[in-house]
């Protein structure tokens, strides 16, 4: 991507994102790109700053949250502050991410056993049936 900015069908193309979803961040305050007239034009900061936002809802971090983060950029911290408080989100995330993946092991398991008992049950019924004809 070049450094000058870009056009709202150009960002979409480079990110595989719609208008719409462009204009939602920037009323959520995730985005702030140029205007002229009606022409939104983005920055090299607006599709870095796209490109966590994308990042960070392909890993459930809520909109909120990745607003919050994207602010403490801004500290004057070096950004020690955001990268604390990304990697605590982070952790938080990665543990319910895989509470869910163990749930979900445990009814994969469920529904397994329950289709093996169908299968055998299904298989004793079919045996009883060539049996008695």
């Amino acid at each position: 991507m070049s450094t000058e900015t870009m056009t709202i069908r150009q960002v979409c193309d480079a990110f595989g994102v719609t208008p719409r979803t462009l204009r939602f961040y920037e009323a959520k305050e995730l985005l702030f790109p140029l205007r002229e007239g009606q022409k939104r034009l983005f920055t090299k900061r607006d599709r870095a700053r796209l490109k966590l936002i994308l990042r960070g809802k392909r890993f459930g971090f809520s909109l909120e949250e990745i607003r919050q983060l994207l602010d403490l950029y801004y500290m004057g911290d070096q950004q020690q502050t955001q990268l604390e408080r990304t990697y605590d989100i982070a952790r938080e995330r990665l543990a319910d991410m895989e509470a869910q993946r163990d749930e979900l092991t445990q009814t994969i398991d469920e529904l397994r056993d329950q289709i093996k008992w169908g299968e055998r049950v299904l298989s004793s019924a079919k045996n009883l049936r060539d049996a008695a004809e």
